[in-house]
């Protein structure tokens, strides 16, 4: 797998061909949503539309088996990535491209926009003071530790999914040298089922980071609650 080269530059930003690929992807994904939803009916739903709506009925039952009655809310983010880095994994199966999700640069900021959605999830399923009090419960002292496992994990989320395609990727290409052209299929399966593993793999990670960022919050919250309400009920009974 040859590294990704610069095509062009503006300035200082240096576009490589990962980022060609990731434009030309996320073109591609725009304009077949479009195409695919420009014409939907509810008398009579199209081989693609019922196409369509059971991948969406999969991701919506996917989410609200960890996170029950937030599917509308996390749909749009996590479907989003999901279909991203799927299609984005299988892209080093066209002849002359190679995975963007093969480039550590990729995986790193699709874990970084992860930790951002964690923590926008987090505030608004409470508020910004409950928020970052959660980083100092049980007790201030594990601050830095929060803040260590937040940072750890994301790199991890990155580094994952990075490791597995260049793996992939590599691992084909020696075979397909090594043996020619008698076994693609079998190479050419593995691929695609590993590639659509691995897209499958880095969304569920993601959902249960941003899950585990809203209940965090709504715990913490509703201790919050108890605490301030507990005077009121012993003076009650007093």
């Amino acid at each position: 797998m040859e590294a990704a080269h610069i095509v062009f530059q503006l300035g200082f930003l240096q576009i490589t061909s990962t980022v060609i690929t990731t434009w030309g992807i996320l073109l591609l994904l725009g304009v077949g949503s479009w195409l695919a939803t420009r014409s939907l009916s509810v008398a009579s739903p199209g081989l693609v539309q019922t196409a369509l709506e059971g991948a969406v009925q999969s991701i919506e039952a996917a989410i609200e088996g960890v996170l029950p009655g937030r599917s509308a809310l996390l749909l749009p983010f996590v479907g989003t990535l999901w279909i991203f880095v799927a299609v984005a994994n299988l892209t080093g199966l066209v002849p002359e491209l190679h995975a963007p999700t093969g480039d550590l640069s990729t995986t790193a900021a699709l874990a970084f926009l992860v930790f951002l959605s964690v923590h926008w999830f987090g505030i608004c399923s409470s508020s910004l003071k409950t928020y970052l009090h959660h980083y100092l419960t049980p007790s201030p002292v594990l601050l830095p530790f929060h803040l260590l496992g937040e940072l750890s994990r994301t790199l991890a989320l990155a580094v994952r999914l990075f490791g597995n395609i260049m793996s992939l990727e590599m691992a084909a290409l020696l075979v397909l040298l090594v043996a020619g052209l008698l076994v693609p299929v079998p190479i050419l399966m593995l691929h695609i089922i590993e590639a659509l593993v691995q897209a499958y793999i880095f969304g569920t990670l993601a959902l249960i980071y941003i899950a585990g960022g809203m209940q965090s919050q709504e715990a913490s919250h509703a201790s919050d609650t108890r605490s301030s309400n507990a005077p009121d009920k012993k003076g009650s009974s007093t």
